[in-house]
């Protein structure tokens, strides 16, 4: 187990050693400070800067940052090896290929984790600094508080990273090349709204089974039905196939994978 922590230690020393990694958190700890901000002296109505409100459209607006940041951690964590000429150097060491991928991904999950903290953190306080003087309410939604309907939403948001990420891992695992796992992975996610527009579950029975029609779960905080009439247990289970299937294909090509030449 000692030696497993320190190859996670290893990971993560690769991740947080690289300047880039640092931009990265710098940029979306000072964009999620500055909506609120942006929204307290430039909003004429005072309802847009009640604390909730404010944190809400900071979430919203900063996890996109979260999410492509993710990524690129993500796609780069097996697809650089094999650029940098280091995958032999691994492989040589005392350790199963199965451990050294989990080790890859524990630590882009560790990631994941850091900078949404970052997110939550530099946004609330920002939020709670320039919240309008009315109050600290925000929108209520069907039988959530504000506060609730905000950390569940985070939570639907983060979801949905943990998805991207995955299928971003997945991809640098199989093809070897960051540029298209970040490609594929950032179009999956700002092309998924027209996938779900063009493929409607109300219209095609087999769409209910498709990533692109579950991987969005904030509607399920306003209503117990979603796309289709499917309920959460369904779209969970189907993320969780897709989810199982990206981790079986990365684990499966990286444990054949030939790296003599």
């Amino acid at each position: 187990m000692g030696n497993f922590a320190a190859l996670i230690h290893n990971e993560n020393v690769k991740i947080y050693s690289r300047i880039r990694t640092w931009i990265m958190l710098i940029i979306l700890a000072v964009m999620s400070a500055l909506f609120p901000a942006l929204f307290y002296f430039t909003s004429s109505d005072t309802s847009t800067t009640e604390l909730w409100n404010s944190f809400q459209m900071t979430v919203s607006i900063a996890f996109f940052l979260n999410t492509i940041f993710t990524v690129v951690i993500a796609s780069d964590s097996v697809a650089g090896e094999f650029s940098w000429g280091t995958i032999k150097l691994l492989l040589i060491r005392p350790w199963s290929r199965s451990k050294i991928l989990l080790s890859k991904y524990i630590s882009l999950i560790l990631f994941s984790l850091l900078s949404t903290a970052v997110l939550i953190v530099f946004g609330y306080v920002s939020a709670l600094i320039f919240s309008s003087s009315s109050g600290l309410g925000g929108a209520s939604m069907s039988a959530w508080s504000p506060a609730e309907y905000t950390f569940l939403g985070i939570l639907c948001s983060y979801a949905e990273l943990f998805l991207t990420a995955a299928l971003a891992f997945m991809v640098s695992s199989v093809f070897r090349a960051s540029g298209l796992a970040i490609g594929l992975s950032l179009f999956i996610m700002f092309a998924k709204d027209i996938f779900v527009a063009i493929f409607s579950p109300e219209r095609y029975e087999w769409a209910k089974y498709l990533i692109f029609t579950h991987m969005d779960l904030h509607g399920y905080l306003l209503t117990d039905k979603g796309p289709g009439g499917v309920t959460l247990g369904f779209a969970i289970a189907v993320l969780a196939v897709y989810y199982l299937l990206f981790m079986l294909v990365s684990w499966i090509v990286f444990r054949k994978r030939d790296v003599a030449a």
